[in-house]
């Protein structure tokens, strides 16, 4: 394939841990505590509940090899993707997208969350991409909230091929979306 420093990049929160779907079949549960331990198992009513799929990160691998892409990670976890998701969904440590303050809030583990109205992942995508194509797996591209800074999104990367791939939190990543990359991607040629 020849698609040359092309970008995949990976949410956690909607695509790889579908935090609104109930039980999904073959995902392991695991909680991030107040005190920053990582557990596996469900662990009721104790910290934050992450539900990773362990073959996921062998679907990765296989679509950036496949279609030329680097797996990024751009995700509000940014660092604690590669200690803590990677090695759950079979991933070795990925380069990562860090997105500052701006914009944004820390919640008590330390991770970012965006305000209302705040669109505080977009800038850094469009400066870290620096003009390469980039797919994109994400849960929060079409909300409203984000119309302005998704606007001056489409703007910085007007004329540089891009794929905002929506996934519902509902269902996490699935076939359909690895399918949907591999023809923009082949498409690319």
């Amino acid at each position: 394939m020849t698609v040359s420093k092309g970008l995949l990049l990976l949410d956690v929160d909607g695509p790889l841990n579908p935090y609104r779907a109930r039980r999904p079949a073959g995902y392991v549960t695991y909680r991030e505590t107040p005190s920053g331990r990582w557990l596996r198992g469900g662990f009721p009513r104790r910290g934050y509940r992450v539900r990773l799929h362990p073959g996921h990160g062998a679907l990765l691998r296989s679509l950036a090899d496949e279609t030329g892409l680097e797996l990024v990670w751009a995700t509000a976890w940014e660092h604690a993707a590669n200690d803590r998701v990677a090695p759950a969904i079979g991933l070795d440590p990925l380069p990562v997208i860090e997105f500052g303050d701006a914009d944004a809030e820390r919640d008590d583990r330390g991770r970012l969350f965006w305000r209302v109205g705040g669109g505080w992942k977009w800038p850094s995508v469009v400066a870290y991409a620096a003009g390469r194509p980039l797919a994109w797996l994400d849960d929060e591209h079409d909300g409203e909230e984000f119309a302005r800074a998704r606007a001056a999104f489409d703007r910085d990367r007007a004329g540089h091929p891009t794929l905002l791939c929506h996934v519902d939190p509902k269902d996490g990543l699935g076939a359909p979306h690895l399918e949907r990359i591999r023809n923009w991607a082949a498409a690319l040629r």
